[in-house]
């Protein structure tokens, strides 16, 4: 993600000297250390479009009009891109992306995990109220259309949610099929790219999972609506087996965790379907 970069610190223990030249490559099938990666946002942004209504859909697409790629997808992975195209506003919102809550037992206070409310659940918060704002230019809206999209996603990134010490999985090195990256990354991207399935591949995979149900978020939306959805991302990303044995990621980890991973992303989408609704949908 555009506010974490994965760690390439030496791994001091010598049981792990042998996964050195690894450390500075990323696995073969890509672990790319952007939120989700591309991938997985364009395919939370597909999802939620879906299931909108005529309404939110048309008021999104006036939104977008003018836009390289008029859809939620093409804004999906905007925010992670902001190093490059606008760096003022990347390094003012580069702590947007995640919440460390995890050294809490999951358990958010304000005063204590985000004084200042540069986090993803205040962020996404706050950017839901600019969205449903319609006294607002066009331009700022399209910009919280945007920035909502895209920390929907990440807020369902367990890892997003995680420790503070090793920087939500960044500093927790791990090796597969001889490889090495990081928890972070693996969880970003890893586990999607070891199926190498291409964008409709995986939406057509992710469509038959049962929709999840979600809770409604009030319109406009209600205070505080996103902070369910990150305390249970974080007790996602520290359930037991999330960390593996010995940081060696093996094909049954993969197959044990995909699955949850698979379920974030149905998720992600269903609850950011149901906040553009919330500020996109007939107002009446």
């Amino acid at each position: 993600m555009t506010s974490r970069t994965a760690s390439t610190r030496p791994i001091r223990a010598r049981r792990h000297s042998a996964w050195l030249p690894g450390f500075l490559l990323l696995l073969s099938v890509a672990l790319p250390a952007q939120a989700w990666g591309p991938l997985g946002h364009r395919l939370v942004a597909r999802l939620a479009e879906e299931q909108l209504s005529p309404a939110a859909r048309a008021e999104a697409q006036r939104l977008l009009r003018g836009e390289p790629e008029p859809g939620l997808a093409g804004i999906a992975n905007w925010a992670d891109n902001l190093r490059g195209s606008d760096p003022v506003l990347g390094r003012r919102t580069a702590a947007w992306h995640y919440v460390n809550i995890g050294e809490a037992d999951c358990h958010y206070e304000r005063q204590a995990h985000c004084p200042d409310g540069n986090c993803v659940n205040e962020a996404l918060e706050a950017q839901a109220r600019i969205l449903a704002d319609r006294s607002r230019s066009d331009a700022e809206r399209l910009q919280a259309l945007k920035f909502v999209v895209h920390l929907a996603g990440d807020a369902h990134q367990p890892l997003h949610a995680g420790y503070r010490h090793d920087r939500g999985g960044n500093n927790y090195q791990v090796n597969y099929r001889g490889k090495g990256s990081n928890l972070h990354s693996l969880w970003d991207s890893g586990l999607l790219a070891t199926r190498r399935l291409d964008e409709e591949a995986w939406l057509q995979r992710l469509r038959t999972l049962p929709a999840p149900a979600v809770e409604p978020v009030g319109r406009p939306p209600r205070p505080g609506f996103p902070l369910p959805w990150v305390e249970q991302s974080c007790r996602t990303g520290l359930a037991p087996g999330v960390y593996p044995q010995g940081h060696v990621v093996d094909d049954a980890y993969v197959d044990a965790h995909l699955p949850t991973q698979e379920a974030q992303l149905r998720l992600g989408a269903a609850r950011l379907a149901e906040v553009l609704e919330a500020t996109l949908g007939d107002p009446g």
